[in-house]
């Protein structure tokens, strides 16, 4: 049984697929989902300290967007949340904190066209995870 679903996003393209399948099988058991976004904290600490603060507003703010896109792609009530962190350390606590019976994720991110098979954070989550992990694969060119 599914009760709980954790669709990690990041706000690309290419999440797209993975929301829509995860929503779907959130909604045939019954499940209560959670989308999160991570900042990753290597891009806010790589900034310059005088522009670090706005970087780290401008990421959450799209997070914040990233996740209005997951609200309204499921037409019900779900549980938000933006972290900052390593993504594929942040989702497995977050899946853990919440009890998650399922983490679901694309396989490319933002940056998916630098690797050719599943990208390095759904790789990191894979393998990682103490929960079980759906991949999705967008099959539209992205």
């Amino acid at each position: 049984m599914i009760d709980t679903v954790v669709l990690a996003t990041d706000g690309s393209a290419s999440v797209a697929r993975a929301t829509a399948v995860a929503l779907d099988l959130a909604r045939r058991f019954g499940a209560e989902v959670h989308a999160l976004y991570v900042v990753e904290e290597s891009d806010v600490a790589a900034a310059p300290d005088d522009v670090r603060e706005r970087l780290r507003e401008a990421l959450e703010a799209d997070g914040e967007t990233a996740l209005e896109d997951v609200r309204g792609a499921s037409g019900r009530a779900i549980t938000t949340a933006v972290r900052e962190g390593r993504p594929a350390s942040e989702i497995g606590t977050y899946a853990r904190e919440h009890d998650a019976d399922l983490v679901a994720t694309g396989t490319r991110g933002r940056h998916g066209e630098h690797r050719f098979v599943l990208g390095s954070v759904a790789e990191a989550v894979v393998r990682s995870c103490p929960v079980p992990v759906l991949t999705v694969r967008q099959l539209d060119a992205t």
